[in-house]
């Protein structure tokens, strides 16, 4: 980092000292953009600009549990930047989030909106609720209060949130319901809405779906491909999941999965019908992990260990990584792992999972390695996909849809190569991403005079 970014970020450390996940967000783009500035002086006040919000709400969500029992979480929606279009980007409900999260997440959003081609800005939202073990009912007054406060921040030309972490299907349409109650118009505020009100197609698979692309795409550079590839898995919540089928499809053999609870290793590999149980537990059972060793045969199951202990998951011969868990999954010790054994392609399938040290692993030891903001942007392109199909009040088609999707990752993919080598960094995805997605929301701050 060139001293130029060095003054910019830490300005930002003296600004929110006791926020270190939106630090590490921020570090890795500055770290990146020295060649671009040395080209374009003009951009450096962007990059000041880039790294405050435009907007943070805060606010107070009071609930009512099944026994009458009041409870007040907090929620938080950071617009961060609406530059090419408006604020885009998902709520999570989890008991970590914190205002640290919400930066970074919006943050990481707006490079990821921006190399997607789409007319979209950077937000991100969500509460420090947690909806494991509450009922329906209580999911349901829980996301009404939630509504009644961030409903009138929002709008279909303004911001359109997504689910996210603890934000599925049925959070989103209590969401919904609320917000149509309030603003009294059905319109397209919400993205990963049900099909029978406004959803897309594929848009549950996107994430997944769109991380194996992205990793297709890299192993295409050096002339292969998933065919009979060994590929470690973490999580085993929607990316997760449709990132192990699209696997399949492409005749790989997935042989992990995670929860927060622990990890199996099946060296025979999870087939369809084993992933078909997996969704099974997970989505309609709401089961854990360790039930999969307890029924198919020559499985390993592991409890995760209070950190800093190393993750064992990824301690096996695999050709491709894809970490679809969470934030800082994989370390710089666990990075060696996977390069120990012999991986050849990392792509993040979850927000920012490696930490800078394992970054910098894969990229000393020429692994090819997809940041999230690039791999995991099929989530936020199909949602785009589904704004436009609510704009137009038409539904493509599931197969028009997800090629689509294919062709803006593949654009993605293209993209990200074609800046690192620009700017003198063959290979580096990481810088790529962040050059070209920078690019395009600084030429638009500018020609709106930094407003």
């Amino acid at each position: 980092m060139d001293s130029q970014m060095k003054t910019i970020y830490d300005s930002v450390i003296a600004r929110d000292p006791n926020q270190p996940e939106f630090h590490q967000a921020v570090e890795e783009v500055l770290d990146s953009l020295s060649p671009v500035i040395q080209e374009h002086p003009e951009f450096l006040p962007v990059v000041e600009s880039m790294v405050e919000a435009e907007r943070i709400i805060q606010f107070r969500v009071p609930w009512f549990d099944d026994s009458g029992q009041l409870h007040v979480n907090r929620g938080f929606r950071v617009q961060m930047n609406g530059a090419i279009g408006p604020y885009k980007g998902g709520l999570r409900f989890h008991p970590s989030v914190n205002q640290s999260i919400m930066k970074f997440l919006a943050f990481e959003q707006v490079f990821k909106n921006s190399l997607t081609g789409l007319p979209m800005g950077g937000g991100k939202g969500g509460s420090d609720f947690n909806p494991k073990g509450k009922t329906d009912a209580e999911v349901l007054r829980f996301c009404q209060s939630f509504m009644m406060e961030l409903w009138r921040h929002i709008g279909a030309d303004l911001d359109v949130p997504a689910g996210d972490i603890g934000v599925g299907g049925r959070e989103v349409g209590y969401l919904f319901g609320m917000y149509k109650k309030l603003a009294n118009e059905f319109t397209g505020v919400l993205t990963g809405k049900g099909r029978s009100y406004g959803g897309s197609l594929i848009r549950p698979e996107a994430t997944g779906y769109g991380l194996v692309y992205f990793a297709r795409e890299m192993l295409a550079t050096k002339g292969k491909s998933f065919e009979g590839s060994t590929v470690a898995i973490s999580g085993s919540g929607n990316v997760a999941q449709f990132a192990c089928e699209k696997v399949l499809d492409l005749g790989g053999v997935p042989v992990t999965m995670s929860d927060s609870g622990g990890w199996i290793y099946d060296p025979a590999g999870i087939d369809r019908d084993k992933l078909a149980w997996i969704m099974d537990l997970k989505n309609n059972r709401r089961g854990r992990i360790s039930e999969y060793a307890d029924n198919f045969d020559g499985v390993t199951y592991s409890k995760s260990e209070p950190e800093p202990s190393l993750n064992g998951l990824w301690d096996h011969d695999v050709d491709v990584a894809l970490p679809c868990a969470t934030q800082n999954e994989i370390n710089g010790k666990e990075a060696q792992m996977l390069v120990k054994n012999g991986v050849i392609a990392v792509a993040e399938g979850a927000n920012m999972p490696c930490t800078p040290e394992a970054v910098e692993v894969f990229l000393e030891n020429g692994i090819l390695f997809a940041p999230g903001k690039a791999s995991n942007a099929g989530g936020v392109a199909t949602s785009g996909l589904e704004m436009s199909q609510n704009s137009l009040r038409l539904s493509w088609t599931r197969d028009e849809v997800d090629q689509r999707l294919e062709s803006i990752m593949v654009e993605i993919h293209k993209t990200a190569s074609e800046t690192a080598e620009r700017y003198g960094m063959p290979g580096n995805y990481v810088a790529g991403a962040n050059i070209a997605g920078f690019l395009k929301v600084a030429e638009a701050m500018t020609a709106q005079g930094m407003i």
